[in-house]
C-alpha cells in the first residue's frame, strides 16, 4: 500500500461558516521492497493525483496538493480545498532488480483527514474600537 498524505491546513484547525479554509496535502514518490513469487520487488508509487472530499458527497480530483496563501501570494481566506484527501498513485514494479514494468491504473492510498472546528462570526457597527470603548457592542 503507498504511504498516506500529510495534511494540514489555514487558518489552523479553524473554519469560518461562510468563508474559505484551505486545506492543504503533500505526497511523495516513494518504494517498497516485497516478493512476488519468490521474486523480490520493489514497487515505486509516484502521486498523480489528490481527491479532496468536502464531506458533503462532492469531491474535486487535482493535480496537485494545494499550497498556502503566503505561497500563492493571496489574501487569507481566498477560496482553496478542504476537508480530507486521498492520493491517487501510478505504480511500477522492479522485477529481480532487473527491469521496470509499469501497472496500468492507478492505486488510492488511504485517505487522511484533517479536522476543521467550524465557527460562526457575527460583526457590528461601531464608531470606536474595543480598545478606545471596551464595553461596546462585541467586546
Amino acid at each position: 500500500r503507498p504511504r498516506t498524505a500529510t495534511v494540514g491546513g489555514e487558518p489552523a484547525g479553524v473554519g469560518i461558516v461562510g468563508m474559505p479554509t484551505n486545506v492543504i496535502a503533500a505526497a511523495s514518490t516513494h518504494d517498497l521492497r516485497g516478493e512476488l513469487l519468490g521474486f523480490p520487488v520493489l514497487v515505486r508509487f509516484v502521486p498523480q493525483a489528490y481527491v479532496f472530499d468536502f464531506g458533503d458527497g462532492t469531491t474535486l480530483t487535482s493535480s496537485t496538493g494545494g499550497t498556502s496563501w503566503a505561497a500563492l501570494s493571496q489574501a487569507e481566506f481566498t477560496p482553496t480545498y478542504r476537508v480530507s484527501v486521498s492520493v491517487l498513485y501510478g505504480a511500477s514494479v522492479l522485477f529481480d532488480d532487473t527491469f521496470w514494468r509499469a501497472v496500468d491504473g492507478q492505486v488510492r492510498g488511504a485517505a487522511a483527514s484533517y479536522d476543521i472546528r467550524v465557527v460562526t462570526a457575527s460583526t457590528a457597527l461601531v464608531d470606536k474600537t474595543c480598545l478606545e470603548h471596551p464595553r461596546g457592542p462585541g467586546c
